[in-house]
């Protein structure tokens, strides 16, 4: 039941800016078979990984996604390509009606093309005018407008190939210097790809979580990518996954090109062996996730001892590695 992962937090830890540097985060420690804790920091990771562990992060780029009309109040999320149009997200969703025309600015202009249940489809003028007229998109708790910096804040250092609707948060912890360091104490990198869409952030609306739908998220695991975690598991080395994206590929089925894998507890993990994440909303599908691969009541007690030394929460927050 849906109920079952609700908690508790004060609306101040919700982080509304990044910290200076990226490096500058807190990381809790979790270890699933003592079922305790430390507090640490991001920069730790390199005394605290072992060497041979494989980090796999997600490339994926994070494009201007989030669309508001000049003149009709409108606010648009794209989501991805769909052919000729982009599959799109709209409120007030009342308001929007198909055949609709939307001037978004800088003569970027829109016309939805098709309505139903599961949202909007859009065609533009001018697709190329997306990366000016576009903002970075923010999440809801996030209550400000986006500023300059979080077109680049809101992107993670190994952002390669566009196509994400939300940003691969855990990875917004690294930098070149950190990467650096944890190669030269033997650590090694792989990566995948996802382009975040609705199955990440949309929340779960029943109490029965196995009713919840999942729409499906665009994700690719190269060749090489594949060659490492092959090698590292035959050996016995730990694959970290470096966010719940990067989960959500490594575990779905590498020969399809798209995911809808939902993780909830009693699914059993054959690929990842530890996670680094950012802290989840209550009752999102991320908490259910992570309760899965740690336990919902060690993950609940957990968050509580963050909220009690004011970890900071979501997006913009700090962070949780989980052995």
């Amino acid at each position: 039941m849906l109920s079952l992962y609700q908690y508790s937090y004060p609306k101040t830890l919700i982080t509304q800016h990044p910290l200076p540097q990226r490096d500058q985060s807190r990381m809790m420690v979790v270890d699933r078979g003592r079922r305790a804790w430390d507090h640490r920091a991001i920069r730790d990771l390199p005394a605290i990984l072992r060497p041979g562990d494989l980090l796999v992060f997600n490339d994926t780029r994070v494009f201007p996604a989030r669309l508001l009309g000049k003149d009709q109040k409108i606010e648009i999320l794209l989501l991805g390509k769909n052919g000729a149009g982009w599959k799109a997200l709209g409120k007030p969703f009342k308001k929007i009606a198909e055949g609709m025309h939307i001037d978004f600015g800088l003569g970027l202009k829109g016309t939805v093309v098709g309505k139903n249940g599961d949202g909007l489809e859009i065609r533009f003028n001018n697709e190329a005018l997306l990366e000016k007229a576009g903002l970075p998109p923010l999440p809801p708790y996030i209550r400000r407008n986006p500023e300059p910096a979080d077109r680049e804040r809101y992107q993670s250092i190994f952002a390669k190939n566009t196509g994400s609707a939300a940003a691969p948060t855990a990875s917004f912890h690294f930098t070149e210097e950190l990467v650096k360091k944890l190669k030269a104490s033997g650590v090694e990198t792989a990566f995948v790809t996802l382009h975040v869409s609705r199955d990440t952030f949309l929340p779960i609306r029943t109490d029965e979580v196995k009713q919840h739908k999942m729409h499906g998220e665009r994700f690719f695991v190269p060749k090489e990518t594949q060659t490492k975690i092959k090698q590292a598991k035959g050996e016995g080395r730990r694959v970290i996954a470096v966010g719940t994206t990067v989960v959500r590929a490594l575990e779905s089925d590498w020969s399809q090109s798209e995911t809808k894998l939902f993780i909830t507890p009693g699914f059993q993990f054959k690929i990842v062996d530890a996670l680094l994440t950012n802290f989840h909303q209550p009752a999102s599908t991320l908490l259910l996730m992570v309760s899965a691969f740690a336990g919902r009541e060690l993950i609940l007690n957990a968050y509580q001892e963050a909220i009690a030394h004011q970890y900071r929460l979501f997006s913009y927050g700090d962070s949780m590695l989980i052995f």
